[in-house]
This record gives structure tokens, sequence and C-alpha cells, in this order.
């Protein structure tokens, strides 16, 4: 069977051989796709090579996708001979830009997302199944092939335009990070902010890139406001395991200096210990908060790991490829924090987990941001400034 234009953009940049199986398409009743045979078992030549400067280390067809695809290897195992996998940028026209949410454990209600896709490439980052969505991986594709929003902000004016609107904090970096390396040419985080300031729109950034500095000219003047407040994310201080963990994102250094850098210009700052893992970064939670207080944060907030869907089997290669002999006791301990699974979305549970294990988490937190002074919630954002802008089309008034 021909695979379609779909199936053919979803497979491509893979390594090895490829192996389709269907699935039968929606509707049929037959099984899913099988997991991938190596997350089955650990058979000697079979491990998967990481890529350079990428964070996943397949790239399996999405979850709605007709045939399962998968590499296999042949005995022929030249990792030399993988081209190196660029990253491509396709921009779009978007029909609208504010994404509202009521989900009942996050704190905000609104949110902007300039791209889709993420070239920080973090295997264990959570937006990943959303590629799915375009026909596309959620592995590889999902850090090499990215969507920008090129007219974010001019839709972004005319729905704050909108009779009726009425201002809530809008927040950046819920599911990809507006500061990726694209963003230093396509620019389009920074026009989305001219609008929010111009506007006096309050904000909430998070974002694991030092890039956020070059718009300090904004933040400043919104900051002093009460229209801004940033929180840069840190998983880990070691950079080796920053390096394969979030490849292509700041190095735990840089993070910390964005942080010293939005201190002093009196921006308020707080840091994410995002995600914490299991057996690998756990220990670090006291030392990143010290760290960052050192720098000159005033608040903190933490996520235990998550890994819905397609997450879970790139996690799992990954650990297999950089810490196999981890890869049972994380495991084991995250699924002790999520009722036996490796992920549960229950609500009020999927951020923090349940059990003991989870527990422990939330006392050491909770125990070194109070021994620091660090605050547990970012203060509130300003919404009484709003000033519309002027609709498309609107006659100028009379004085």
């Amino acid at each position: 069977m021909r695979p379609s234009m779909r199936q053919q953009q979803a497979s491509r940049g893979r390594s090895g051989r490829g192996a389709a199986k269907s699935t039968g398409g929606a509707g049929v009743g037959t099984p899913g796709p099988a997991p991938a045979p190596w997350l089955n078992k650990q058979i000697p030549g079979q491990r998967l090579s990481p890529r350079s400067g990428r964070g996943a280390l397949s790239n399996e067809s999405g979850r709605y996708e007709k045939e399962a695809r998968w590499p296999e290897r042949d005995g022929w195992d030249f990792s030399q001979d993988l081209p190196p996998l660029r990253t491509e940028v396709a921009r779009e026209q978007a029909r609208s830009i504010i994404t509202r949410n009521d989900s009942p454990d996050i704190s905000f209600g609104q949110s902007i997302n300039p791209y889709r896709g993420c070239e920080h490439g973090c295997v264990y980052c959570y937006a990943r199944p959303t590629h799915a969505y375009l026909g596309l991986s959620p592995g590889l594709d999902f850090e090499t092939k990215l969507f920008a929003k090129v007219n974010a902000a001019s839709l972004l004016e005319r729905e704050l335009a909108a009779p009726g609107y009425v201002p809530k904090v809008i927040a950046l970096g819920t599911n990809t990070d507006p500061y990726q390396p694209t963003e230093r040419k396509e620019r389009i985080m920074r026009a989305v902010l001219e609008v929010l300031a111009r506007t006096n729109h309050p904000v909430s950034i998070t974002t694991k890139s030092a890039l956020v500095l070059r718009d300090l000219d904004l933040l400043v003047p919104m900051a002093e406001k009460g229209l801004a407040s940033v929180a840069l994310s840190i998983t880990t201080l070691d950079p080796a395991l920053a390096r394969t963990l979030e490849p292509r994102a700041a190095s735990p250094r840089r993070r910390l200096e964005a942080i010293f850098n939005l201190a002093r210009a009196k921006v308020p700052v707080a840091v994410m210990v995002a995600p914490i893992i299991p057996a690998l970064t756990d220990a670090e939670i006291e030392t990143i908060l010290a760290r960052a207080k050192e720098m000159g944060t005033s608040g903190a907030g933490y996520v235990l790991l998550r890994l819905p869907l397609e997450v879970k089997e790139l996690f799992e290669q990954w650990l297999a490829a950089h810490y196999p002999g981890k890869l049972k006791h994380v495991l084991s301990l995250v699924r002790a924090a999520r009722g036996g699974k490796l992920y549960d979305s229950t609500f009020g549970e999927r951020m923090r987990g349940t059990g003991a294990y989870a527990q422990m988490i939330a006392r050491r937190f909770e125990t070194a941001c109070a021994r620091l002074g660090l605050s547990r919630n970012r203060g509130a954002l300003r919404c009484d400034l709003f000033a519309p802008p002027g609709r498309v089309g609107e006659q100028l008034r009379l004085f």
C-alpha cells in the first residue's frame, strides 16, 4: 500500500530500514500500532543511537496515522552515514492566537504559542504529542519540523480589540518555548510582546532561554507597571546531563545568568524546577533553588516528570541510550508517583503526582522554599491598566 503524503512526511528523518504495520484505520476495531520492539526487550546491538544536538532518538509515526513505522536494524549500523537533521521552519497564517483554558490545576486562563514544535528538543516535553495532530511524529519531527505563526501579533491586536474582551493574564511558554532558537530570526515573540506592551496587557513568560534578555527594553517598563513576570525553567545544573536531556536549550549557567539579569533589572523572576525526574535530577532540588535565590529569584515552582502518550516511549528510549543502568529505577519511581502507571492525567494530580515518593518531593521542595524565603506563588499582575487597541475601521472620535 502506498503511504499518503502525511505518512511520507511523518517518516522523514528516520534511521535504519523502515518497517510498517497497518493499524486498520479508525473505526475498524483492529488493534493500534504495536509498541516499538526495542521497548519490549533489550537486544545487543539494537539500541538506538542518539543524533547530535537532538533529544529524541526515534521518529515513529503519530498516533493518528494508519500505518505505524519504526526503524529496523539490518546489521549495517554505521551511524556516521546518518545525515545531520536540519531544522525546517514552515511559516503559517494562524486563524486565531489566544487559547482559552479552564483546567482547574493550571494558574492561567489564556495563553499564546507563537510556534508549533520546539527546537530545544527536550526529550521529556509534554507538548510533543501535539505534533501528531499535524500528521507528524512527536519524536524527531517535533524538534526539526517547526511552524511559525507569522501573523501572531496582528491576530493578537485584533482579538484584544474585540468588543467584550476582558483582560486576563496571557501566559507565554506554556506549550512550546517562545524564545526557542528560531525566534532569533523570526522575532514573533518580540512582536507579540510589543502589542502587549502597547496595550498595557499583563503577561507571564516561562522559558528555558537566555534570549528573553533581548526584550528587557519591553519587559522593564511593563514590570514597573505590574504587567510582566518571567520564570526560568531549570531541570539540572549538570551541563553534560542538560546537553543530552534538552540539547538546544540554554545551558544551566546561562539560565542562572538570565535570572540574575532579570532580577537586577527589577523584572519579577521565578525559577521553575521542572521537570523533576526521579533518580536522575531529584537530588538537585535544593541546590537549584539555592543557586536561583543567589541570582535574585523571588519565587519558585516545580512539576514532576510528565510522560503523556508518545512521550513515554521517547523517554524510555532516551534512558536506554544514555542511562541504561538507571532505566528500571527511574521508571519504577515514576510509576510509584503515578498510581502504578507511567502517566496519570487526572486534574490535581498530573503536575505533582501521588503516593509516598511524590509527597517526599513536595515536602523537600516546601522546606527548601521556606528556608530560602522563596514564594510559592507568582505575584498578581494588573489588569486594570488595559487599553484596547483601535478597532480596524473604527472612525476617529470627535473631540
